[in-house]
């Protein structure tokens, strides 16, 4: 018999945290255990292509903006084709889909919070607090990256902890690695590298780390010809981003190359990594960034305090404030023996507590159980 079926549905299947972690789990868990699709509410890109199973079908529902009921009609259709065993619904964007997956005969429907939206970035907004009470009834167990978003769950949602895993995102550690690369614009000796990557749109805030690495060089201009800075991704940011750099005369220091398939080697060519976003909830980079053996400066929102401990494998800064991220950057300049410490400690945290393999074991239990208290229920 074939193994049970997994749809995912998520928003958009792009470059992204919690994509990369979908393409991740299919990937990683044993082709005799489950099978996937993923129904995506907004398309898909090439990064489709990071499946490395034949067997994967991915649709796109061409969800309209706003209320679109057709959606419903052709996720409804899709589910009847597709007779999946399990939903997995990921952010409230696409959670929506519960109640037509129990329409459909869905035995088994779960939900990922995986992250703050835009227009949430506290998660104090009421309105979606009562959208996500709404769908519950037709979702059977939460899973939360963050204990962060788990106590969102709990607290604001009202989900009792009975119905809630909490699975931390896993990193490949053979992929990310420490080494010495030289992908980026600069040469390595005698410089110091601080670098961070994602997609240039608001939510992720590189205009503040721009803001930063400017104050860095007018607080301290010795550094000038030491400190360099690497953003890599691609996004609305970008331009504005080059604009507050080239302003400042600082063209030279910072490299903006847009999007890269290189991120294990850009990694390695750094020597710290900044991520200035103003709201994550596991970031897939920071873990990425902990096991090449970097030391990270993180704004101290979501699950990034799960990660980064704070003096020992990085620095945890206020979110939107460049004088802070400065001060941080400034350490490692005038301390180049606390980069290497810190980048030990970030790396053995990555391989002691987000390992890959107790990823997939934790979403894999989740799975099981689900389906065998459903089967057992009918």
């Amino acid at each position: 018999m074939n193994p049970p079926l997994i749809a995912h549905v998520i928003f958009r299947l792009d470059i992204g945290g919690l994509e990369n972690g979908l393409v991740n789990l299919i990937n990683l868990i044993p082709e005799d255990r489950y099978r996937h699709a993923i129904l995506c509410l907004n398309g898909y890109s090439d990064f489709r292509l990071r499946i490395r199973r034949s067997d994967v079908e991915i649709l796109d529902l061409k969800k309209r903006e706003g209320q679109d009921p057709g959606m419903h009609v052709r996720l409804f259709r899709a589910l009847q084709s597709l007779r999946p065993d399990i939903l997995h619904t990921r952010n409230l964007s696409a959670m929506e889909a519960a109640p037509t997956a129990a329409l459909a005969g869905v035995k088994v429907r779960i939900h990922g919070e995986h992250g703050r939206d835009m227009s949430d970035l506290d998660g104090s907004s009421r309105k979606f607090q009562l959208m996500r009470r709404a769908y519950a009834p037709f979702v059977h167990h939460f899973i939360a990256l963050s204990r962060d978003l788990e106590n969102y769950l709990e607290e604001k949602v009202g989900i009792s902890d009975s119905r809630i895993t909490q699975i931390y995102n896993g990193v490949d550690t053979e992929k990310f690695h420490p080494g010495k690369s030289e992908v980026t614009a600069f040469p390595r000796s005698g410089k110091l590298v601080f670098g961070t990557v994602g997609r240039m749109q608001s939510v992720k805030d590189q205009t503040t780390l721009a803001r930063a690495f400017i104050r860095l060089i007018e607080m301290a201009p010795q550094y000038r010809d030491q400190a360099r800075l690497v953003m890599v991704g691609e996004g609305p940011l970008r331009n504005e981003v080059a604009r507050l750099i080239e302003k400042a005369d600082l063209a030279d220091s910072v490299w903006l190359p847009g999007a890269r398939d290189d991120i294990p080697e850009i990694m390695r060519s750094l020597d710290v990594f900044v991520l200035p976003s103003l709201a994550e909830g596991i970031s897939n980079t920071i873990l990425e960034a902990m096991a090449s053996g970097l030391p990270v400066i993180a704004t101290r929102v979501g699950g990034n305090p799960e990660l980064v401990n704070d003096g020992e494998s990085g620095f945890l800064v206020p979110p939107a404030d460049p004088e802070a991220m400065a001060q941080s950057m400034l350490r490692y300049l005038a301390d180049p023996a606390l980069v290497a410490r810190q980048g030990v400690s970030a790396k053995q945290s990555a391989d002691e507590r987000f390992s890959m393999q107790a990823m997939v074991e934790s979403y894999l239990n989740v799975y099981d159980r689900q389906l065998a208290t459903r089967r057992k229920r009918i």
